[in-house]
């Protein structure tokens, strides 16, 4: 469901990476190690096919870092992009620290955040969500952001990276919350993502349709003005409307990321 990079695009819709099934309970097995908070409430399964299996418990299963201990990543380029555009991208992917004990910093030894510029069938604006990029082999990349460069507006890196950024922090869309999601329609959901993410229902179910741990998640009501909520398409809505998203980190968002990873002293 990745957007390609068009400057003259004015909504660009994203969606976290997915790792392989085969690989779902080892990267849950691996988030809850780092931290115990994302293991899920055992009720949270009951909604879809499966329910109370280790692939189904482990689609709910949390992402998020070390709370206690903030999160340090390092990152690294894939490409040959220029210093002032690393620079840049690293700037904006900071922006969480603002209230949250969050760094990201460039490293070329054993970085965890790799970043491409790719196009093509890997293109488009992506990323894989917080804890679940220690399953991604060496040398491929966690996020990409297609097309950056010096010339993209600054409002596309407050918008695309900011975004990229939370998802590597552990943060889903927030369209997962229960008030959004009720705006889906399930059978046209499922048409939908089988149409672009080859999913089946039962992981539709998992991935979009079920709604997960409200505490967990940004802000304590559904915020659809926050950078972690993009635009869901009205074709697959209820009352066909879109669901539209926010532009940047909003307070709601800070208060968030502050509570979760909280700066000491």
């Amino acid at each position: 469901m990745p957007t390609k990079a068009k400057s003259k695009t004015p909504v660009i819709t994203c969606s976290p990476r997915s790792l392989p099934k085969e690989q779902w309970e080892e990267a849950a097995r691996t988030a809850i190690e780092i931290n115990p908070v994302n293991a899920p409430r055992t009720e949270g399964v009951r909604g879809f096919a499966g329910a109370g299996s280790p692939m189904a418990i482990s689609a709910l299963t949390a992402k998020y870092w070390h709370t206690s201990n903030g999160v340090k990543l390092k990152v690294a380029f894939l490409d040959n992009a220029p210093v002032d555009l690393r620079r840049r991208i690293v700037l904006h992917l900071n922006a969480w620290g603002k209230t949250g004990n969050v760094k990201f910093v460039q490293s070329k030894i054993d970085p965890q955040v790799r970043i491409a510029r790719e196009g093509g069938d890997d293109g488009g604006y992506w990323s894989y969500l917080g804890t679940d990029i220690l399953q991604i082999p060496a040398g491929q990349p966690t996020m990409n952001l297609e097309a950056f460069t010096m010339d993209t507006p600054d409002s596309e890196f407050v918008r695309v990276i900011r975004h990229e950024a939370g998802h590597t922090l552990g943060f889903p869309h927030e369209h997962m919350r229960k008030a959004l999601v009720a705006k889906i329609d399930p059978k046209k959901a499922i048409a939908y993502f089988k149409a672009t993410q080859g999913w089946t229902p039962a992981e539709t179910k998992a991935q979009v349709l079920t709604p997960l741990d409200e505490k967990k998640l940004t802000g304590t009501i559904a915020d659809p003005r926050s950078i972690m909520c993009y635009q869901i398409p009205g074709t697959i809505t209820v009352d066909g409307k879109p669901i539209i998203g926010g532009k940047d980190i909003n307070e709601v968002d800070y208060a968030f990321v502050g509570r979760l990873y909280p700066k000491r002293g």
